[in-house]
């Protein structure tokens, strides 16, 4: 198993934890996502549903596809009304032209994008929405930045996380295309969470999850003592917090 494969599938080692400490994404940035009237909403990749249930009241009926079991249990015990299937992005357990919407939020960056886009294409029906969101602490904030940074000296993947930047802000579509209409957007926000809270947080995240019990215990370490330095005395924090989001229309079959 390489590097990116035990990260992607880290997750449901801390499934739990990642649904409770997790943000969903702002209302504002679910209203931009989702289009009006929608009947079959699909979440690909969906976790333990933090998107997903942002879903329920926004569309007729909500399907999400998740491939790792330890994720599908939890957003099964906590998102009732909804369907649950095994799946991934690369291939979707659904029939062709069967959708309204389908979204990825926070797991485009670990899908083959070459394969999963024919895959959602296939599913949508004419005119059905496309959309990505990924919804995280707010990076462009110095000292939220910095809870991530490894200390001097630590090698940093900066391959990595370049690509995975640069399809946050610019998702590149196989060619030729059955999208069109492409529109993106950004939805800042606050989360007010105890400062254990968001030093837990950082430990939902995959570079985290990998890491040997001691790496992991240095890096958590870190991060609450910049928390305490920079809030001294303070229990309860404001996190600056965004969702960066990206949509297109499927284009008409005919239209191809």
């Amino acid at each position: 198993m390489t590097d990116r494969q035990e990260r992607a599938t880290s997750f449901g080692t801390v499934a739990e934890n990642y649904d409770g400490l997790r943000p969903q994404p702002p209302p504002q940035a679910v209203d931009w996502l989702v289009p009006p009237g929608c009947g079959v909403a699909v979440d690909v990749g969906a976790g333990t549903g933090l998107f997903t249930r942002t879903l329920v009241d926004k569309a007729a009926q909500v399907i999400a596809v998740e491939p790792d079991a330890r994720m599908r249990n939890v957003l099964t015990a906590r998102s009732p009304g909804v369907r649950v299937v095994e799946g991934r992005g690369e291939s979707i357990p659904l029939p062709d032209a069967s959708a309204d919407a389908v979204f990825v939020s926070s797991a485009w960056h670990w899908m083959d994008d070459e394969r999963a886009v024919p895959e959602i294409g296939r599913v949508l029906r004419d005119g059905g929405r496309f959309g990505l969101i990924w919804t995280s602490r707010d990076r462009e904030v110095d000292w939220v930045r910095s809870l991530g940074d490894r200390p001097p000296g630590e090698d940093t993947p900066e391959a990595e996380s370049a690509d995975r930047i640069r399809r946050r802000l610019d998702v590149v579509l196989p060619q030729p295309s059955v999208f069109h209409n492409i529109a993106r957007e950004t939805f800042r926000f606050v989360r007010t969470m105890a400062v254990e809270d968001v030093v837990a947080m950082l430990g939902t995240y995959s570079r985290v999850i990998v890491a040997s019990p001691d790496d992991r215990a240095r890096s958590l370490a870190r991060a609450r003592a910049a928390l305490e330095a920079r809030f001294p005395g303070v229990d309860v924090i404001d996190v600056p917090m965004r969702a960066s989001c990206w949509r297109a229309d499927r284009i008409a079959r005919g239209d191809e």
